[in-house]
């Protein structure tokens, strides 16, 4: 029987279980919904927790760290993102915190392209369409909508997934692909996108993809006024990070006809309400958040949070490491 003891924040896809049990003795919160923090907090103060595996809705602040005590060895999120995370009191703590990074990569970048398309041809509106018994005899302007050939693609954010958009979007045909970063990167390159600075990407694109994290920089990089100075045709994706785009500005730049469309996997706040604004907007296509929903990528996140769990514990060095 093992003597080690993990808390799982939510129910988790089996080869994460499998390899926890490898070493660990399992407790976890029996739901597919968000634990609350208070429960959370109870559960930690239950056992000598070594390892405690979250998900990015968890809160792990001071009280919860303080909660489980000082023979936690890791915090392992199972998510790219760690804004979640209070790194500063887990590093005061020696407490280790590890994401799952580029295991979700082809996923989102799949769902961005999927996104892009859907909000290019109103593919939303045309469902809808059909559901509602609107469908009827052929009208030369009704649902039309923008075709990729010959256009301009930018990219917001040229890391792992931003590239492997731009490759994925690279085969339909855009005349020109750019990318705005902190700099350039020599990869760029390998799908003939050019550097461009900020300006120039908003001014001269037709679709943007926003693929950054947030940071105090990019937050409501997307504003009024830069919603201004986009083409009037411009259709905005935005699977990075909600808080990137100000959605005030963006409701009534499509209300305005400052920009034709947006399609957002990622909002602020999430989840976003279904009174706001955007949400009855036809040419705003809202997904849940869903860019790394496969079982594909949700079996490998499992795991490799699973795996870090277990390497802190074996005196490893835990995959996806984050630092203060």
């Amino acid at each position: 029987m093992p003597d080690k003891w993990v808390y799982v924040t939510r129910r988790i896809p089996k080869p994460g279980l499998t390899k926890l049990s490898e070493l660990f003795n399992i407790d976890s919160y029996e739901s597919d919904e968000a634990i609350p923090h208070d429960v959370l907090v109870n559960s930690m103060k239950e056992k000598r927790y070594d390892a405690l595996l979250c998900m990015l809705t968890d809160k792990i602040d001071k009280e919860v760290l303080d909660a489980a005590g000082p023979q936690l060895k890791i915090v392992a999120t199972m998510s790219v993102g760690y804004e979640h995370i209070d790194l500063q009191e887990c590093a005061k703590r020696n407490i280790l915190v590890a994401n799952t990074p580029g295991v979700s990569t082809d996923s989102v970048a799949e769902l961005t392209v999927s996104l892009l398309l859907m909000t290019a041809r109103r593919v939303p509106e045309g469902v809808n369409a059909v559901k509602k018994g609107e469908w009827g005899q052929w009208k030369p302007m009704w649902l039309c909508g923008t075709e990729l050939t010959g256009k301009v693609l930018g990219i917001y954010g040229l890391g792992r997934i931003g590239f492997n958009v731009g490759r994925r979007l690279k085969p339909f045909g855009f005349s020109k692909i750019y990318y705005t970063d902190v700099q350039e990167v020599s990869y760029a390159k390998d799908i003939d996108a050019e550097f461009i600075n900020f300006e120039g990407l908003i001014q001269k694109c037709d679709f943007i993809c926003v693929c950054c994290n947030l940071t105090p920089q990019t937050r409501h990089m997307f504003n009024a006024d830069v919603f201004k100075k986009m083409k009037r045709n411009a259709i905005l994706i935005n699977t990075g990070r909600g808080g990137v785009i100000d959605h005030e500005a963006l409701t009534e730049a499509l209300k305005n006809g400052d920009i034709t469309a947006a399609g957002l996997d990622v909002t602020e706040p999430e989840p976003l309400p279904k009174t706001h604004p955007l949400v009855s907007l036809p040419n705003c296509v809202i997904l849940p958040h869903m860019g790394s929903n496969t079982w594909d990528s949700r079996n490998a996140m499992a795991e490799i949070a699973a795996r870090n769990c277990v390497a802190a514990i074996t005196n490893s060095t835990p995959e996806g490491i984050v630092s203060v």
